[in-house]
């Protein structure tokens, strides 16, 4: 499928982004790092909280980036923009509003990971676009598709069951989505994405999320989905 616009222009986009909306970079980095606070010193309110900050990033995301900027040279952003919407709304709906998402720190390979995709979409994931030789304004920041998809995987890797595997859809389709971007578009950090993309996968498949009963005695009954 043929890309309808050119590398210069995709570079291009993510300068006028980054210049309109300054400084709100900032204070999406600081609601990732009050998610980050509030899985490390879990609270009453943690989980709900984590939840509406998801929802924040991903409706930004749809809103500010792709109906705002990325429409300008790409069509497609219509509906990649819906699907951030859907992304957003769920996050809501799931877990502020039913309250079946519950976040906390645990150990072993799944925690680890999620601690690693955290790392990687906040610190990792800016350091080598700057190695590669790409310079702000035109960097993907926090905030955009691709670290926002990698953050939210690595949190999604915290939560404990019950967990609605629903969670991950919008996830991991933009995962599959955006990796493209790694490949046609020289943005070879995005390779971070596919690696998020295939370990939130297995996630969902062979390794389920642990339980912690202290945290579900007050939740409602939940499937799977």
């Amino acid at each position: 499928m043929k890309i309808p616009f050119t590398v210069e222009q995709f570079f291009e986009v993510f300068a006028r982004y980054n210049e309109g909306v300054w400084p709100t970079q900032i204070i999406l980095n600081l609601l990732a790092l009050a998610a980050i606070v509030l899985v490390l010193r879990p609270r009453p309110f943690s989980s709900p909280a984590i939840a509406a900050i998801l929802s924040f990033l991903w409706g930004w995301t749809a809103i500010a980036y792709h109906f705002g900027f990325f429409t300008s040279i790409n069509p497609a952003a219509w509906l990649f923009g819906a699907l951030f919407l859907v992304g957003s709304l769920w996050f809501a709906w799931v877990g502020v509003i039913k309250g079946r998402l519950q976040f906390r720190l645990t150990g072993g390979i799944r925690g680890g990971a999620g601690v690693l995709l955290i790392v990687f979409s906040l610190i990792i994931y800016p350091l080598l676009g700057h190695l590669l030789g790409h310079r702000y304004p035109a960097v993907p920041t926090f905030g955009l598709p691709c670290p926002t998809t990698i953050f939210t995987l690595g949190l999604l890797l915290l939560a404990s069951a019950p967990l609605p595997r629903s969670v991950f859809v919008v996830p991991l389709l933009w995962s599959a989505i955006g990796a493209l971007a790694a490949f046609r578009l020289g943005v070879l950090q995005d390779l971070g994405l596919l690696a998020a993309g295939l370990i939130g996968l297995a996630a969902v498949i062979v390794a389920p999320a642990p339980t912690d009963p202290a945290l579900h005695e007050d939740l409602p009954p939940a499937s799977r989905w």
